[in-house]
């Protein structure tokens, strides 16, 4: 009876859209900033300290929803985070006042949170290997579109129906997602459970930190993450201001951008291994951000920049498919703790880096970013390969195929 109530269709549109939470919740009001400014008669800062602590929620609710999930089951703690992401996206719609509002956006991250952390824990739960890595490519592939396209939909949202329009939409996202969780059935059975005591809880967060392996790709994913805030940061002001191409024409290419990176989640699945995947995906993230800052140090035309750009978020997909697999694999016993660290370190390291866009001439501030985040995103992954011995073998497997070809070439002569 489970296997026909939870196709895997069902469950990759279901877990698709919980991942959706984060980008929906934190970017989808970005084009009513202005507006609301007027509307609350406070200053523009105030209103973006709603972003702020919405991505703070989002954060640290996976935290607590994560290993909650570990000890109760993913489907009543999932059932309690939509309730209340419910309530606070009620209570942002009716807010009074700027500081009620923004209370709100902190409670409205932490809930949604429990989305985004849960839909990696539920298909850890119920998938292994290479069907895990197919399912987190799906997963991965949504939340990589829902990014870029929040933005974007909220612009049209405001023109429809102001900022309240959204956050009605964000509501109506929310009540299908918890319809669809009383569909859901349970994946994480109680004899899988951790222990209720809190201290148990603490302890999994040092087992699963105490894996080196787990925290190298873990570290990979948030600074692949770094990539891609610092893009999402920089791509209008390099788009519209340097470039001069209309919204209409920033929405089409910004689009075009979060497609390539939700292909490529998919492309990653179809090498070899997972491995393979994150050594690929590493190298041409660092590779195409330092012909990012060559190109754009010269001068170059707008389609060069945008060519660079869909190359390097593709290279990020394929890396957020591998990362998210292999640390999940790493720790399929405590995969509610694995994946809300997971999150929390995209969040953070994509918090950090953000802000730094604005620093001194855009331009270059956005390929050092660039440079600096893939080049530490490689280095986890050389940690993460090398200690397993896969660096080590492929470049072995590489020389042993360069000897053949060398030895190979008398014998043609002699012939």
């Amino acid at each position: 009876m489970g296997s026909k109530r939870n196709s895997k269709t069902f469950i990759l549109l279901f877990l698709g859209l919980l991942s959706a939470f984060g980008p929906f919740v934190m970017d989808m009001y970005l084009p009513t900033l202005p507006a609301m400014s007027g509307y609350f008669r406070t200053t523009s800062s105030m209103v973006q300290l709603g972003l702020t602590t919405s991505m703070a929620g989002l954060a640290a609710g996976q935290l607590f929803f994560g290993p909650l999930s570990d000890k109760y089951g993913r489907r009543p703690v999932l059932l309690v985070a939509l309730m209340l992401f419910l309530l606070s996206t009620a209570g942002c719609i009716f807010s009074e006042n700027i500081l009620q509002f923004i209370a709100l956006r902190f409670l409205q991250g932490v809930s949604g949170a429990g989305g985004v952390v849960l839909s990696r824990s539920i298909a850890a739960d119920k998938y292994s290997a290479r069907e895990l890595a197919g399912v987190l490519a799906v997963i991965g592939g949504i939340n990589g579109v829902a990014t870029v396209a929040a933005p974007i939909a909220g612009s049209f949202l405001a023109d429809a129906s102001g900022w309240q329009g959204i956050f009605w939409s964000l509501f109506l996202l929310g009540t299908i997602l918890l319809a669809g969780s009383f569909r859901m059935e349970e994946s994480h059975p109680a004899g899988l459970r951790a222990s209720v005591r809190w201290n148990d809880i603490l302890r999994n967060f040092g087992l699963v930190l105490r894996n080196r392996q787990y925290l190298a790709y873990t570290l990979q994913y948030g600074f692949t993450m770094g990539v891609l805030f610092v893009n999402i940061a920089s791509a209008p002001f390099i788009m519209q201001e340097h470039y001069g191409l209309s919204a209409m024409q920033f929405s089409l290419c910004f689009g075009a951008n979060a497609i390539a990176m939700a292909i490529a989640s998919t492309v990653a699945v179809k090498l070899p291994t997972m491995k393979d995947a994150l050594h690929i995906g590493s190298n041409g993230m660092l590779w195409l951000s330092f012909a990012w800052l060559a190109a754009l140090s010269q001068g170059c035309s707008f389609w060069i920049y945008e060519t660079l750009v869909f190359a390097l978020l593709s290279m990020a997909g394929i890396t957020f498919t591998a990362s998210n697999t292999l640390a999940m694999e790493c720790e399929r016993e405590n995969a509610g703790v694995a994946s809300a660290l997971l999150g929390t370190a995209g969040f953070a390291v994509g918090g950090i880096m953000s802000p730094l866009v604005g620093l001194g001439n855009i331009l270059f501030s956005t390929g050092t970013l660039f440079i600096f985040s893939s080049f530490l995103a490689l280095l986890c992954t050389h940690y993460a390969l090398s200690s397993q011995g896969f660096i080590r073998s492929h470049i072995l497997e590489e020389l042993r195929q360069a000897a053949k070809k060398i030895s190979a070439l008398p014998r043609q002569n002699s012939k």
